[in-house]
């Protein structure tokens, strides 16, 4: 057999390795969206103090984000992927010591330290191994993992607590999370002629290098505005089944969180497909891409207002975030369009400390409408996020066509 195809291999099996870690770097999160009916009812919180346990993990995880990504740039990738699973892992499992609101927000403040080392180092490996042609498709393919996740996770927390309580779906997942890192840290490998110090030179930072491409840092706006609407929606969708449909931890995480992330699932990989060959045939390929899958997303939501049966509820909520998947299955290669090789961690860092924050105020947002109009009126109000990033994305294009030829991919 001979010594190269391992090395061809590679490029798909370290979408393999990294699709478990993403998956697990969703279902942990998404274990809380899940039991959050028994947590209030356990320890008597508000919706606003719901909002805030949630709220907090997307705050640290924003301003963390960016960090890691500039570590993800200076140093090894699969090292901080791997160290970065055990410390959120063991995090996870201390969510299950909470006695009190406080140690909510504290413990989920330290869950999201942990997961924010994964994405950016993440995305910037993956662009390493695979090249402009497949980029979406790799990228997207990777992305399931986060919907098989989220919906997954949710799905088994749901049933976990609905026999054992809330607390041990936390232990379960943190078990799993802690035997993975072992198998990264034996086969995860970083590609030496991808190294970033030997595409930036060391007076030139990666952050500068951002600064100076201003279709970059308006990307990151996008992903502000998308990621807030979409995560409004992923937070709350699982308390409006329940309190609307009288369902019970299962049921509401099967319809108002796995239906979300099944669509996202199957979405994903048609964006990646759609936005390579897009961009085969125009510069903007992905950018035109991104605005479809929003526009779709936003449009989708508005009947949410008026669903008052598990049906309606499920369809809108699929129909929406089939057009989000198409968003989230190019997005990070779009990025990887407009800025080097050896600055990507650190935009996936800046872009993400963007998108967590919003993520971190959609919650809020929706609490604070619910509490006048209702739960259903909240979470229909993200559609108008969508609609203002579908806006600028079609308004940045002159600037990323000037980022595109600036660089050489």
């Amino acid at each position: 057999m001979s010594r190269a195809a391992p090395i061809d291999r590679y490029p798909w099996v370290l979408i393999g390795l990294l699709w478990v870690a993403s998956f697990l770097n969703a279902a942990d999160r998404s274990i809380l969206v899940a039991t959050m009916p028994q947590i209030r009812d356990e320890f008597g919180l508000s919706a606003t103090q719901l909002a805030l346990v949630n709220s907090v993990f997307f705050w640290v995880y924003a301003f963390a984000a960016f960090a890691s990504g500039r570590i993800g740039d200076a140093t090894r990738r699969s090292r901080v992927i791997a160290y970065g699973l055990v410390f959120w892992s063991v995090a996870t499992g201390a969510m299950s010591l909470a006695l009190g609101f406080g140690m909510l927000l504290a413990v989920r403040a330290t869950v999201a330290l942990g997961e924010s080392t994964y994405y950016p180092s993440a995305t910037a490996l993956i662009g390493d191994w695979h090249g402009d042609r497949m980029r979406s498709r790799a990228l997207s393919l990777h992305q399931t993992g986060l919907f098989a996740g989220a919906g997954i996770g949710a799905l088994a927390a749901g049933l976990i607590a609905d026999r054992f309580g809330w607390r041990m779906p936390f232990l379960v997942f943190a078990g799993f999370g802690i035997v993975w890192a072992v198998v990264l840290v034996r086969f995860l490998r970083d590609r030496a002629a991808s190294a970033p110090k030997d595409e930036v030179a060391a007076a030139d930072d990666p952050f500068r290098v951002i600064l100076r491409t201003p279709a970059a840092l308006i990307l990151c706006g996008v992903f502000f505005l998308a990621n807030g609407a979409s995560t409004g929606v992923m937070v709350w969708a699982p308390t409006f089944a329940h309190d609307l449909l009288g369902l019970d931890l299962t049921g509401s995480a099967l319809l108002g969180s796995a239906t979300i992330n099944l669509a996202g699932f199957l979405s994903v990989p048609i964006g990646g497909v759609i936005a390579d060959l897009l961009r085969r045939r125009f510069v903007l390929g992905r950018f035109h891409t991104l605005a479809i899958g929003l526009s779709i997303a936003g449009l989708c939501l508005l009947p949410l207002i008026v669903a008052t049966t598990a049906s309606a509820v499920a369809l809108v909520l699929i129909a929406s975030s089939i057009g989000k998947g198409l968003f989230d299955g190019c997005i990070y290669a779009a990025m990887h369009d407009i800025v080097p090789p050896a600055a990507r961690a650190t935009a996936v860092g800046l872009m993400t400390t963007l998108g967590f924050i919003g993520a971190g105020l959609s919650p809020l947002l929706v609490a604070g409408v619910s509490g006048t109009f209702g739960l259903a009126a909240g979470m229909t109000s993200l559609a108008i996020a969508y609609f203002c990033a579908v806006l600028v994305i079609v308004a940045m294009g002159r600037l990323v066509r000037r980022a595109i030829d600036a660089r050489v991919v």
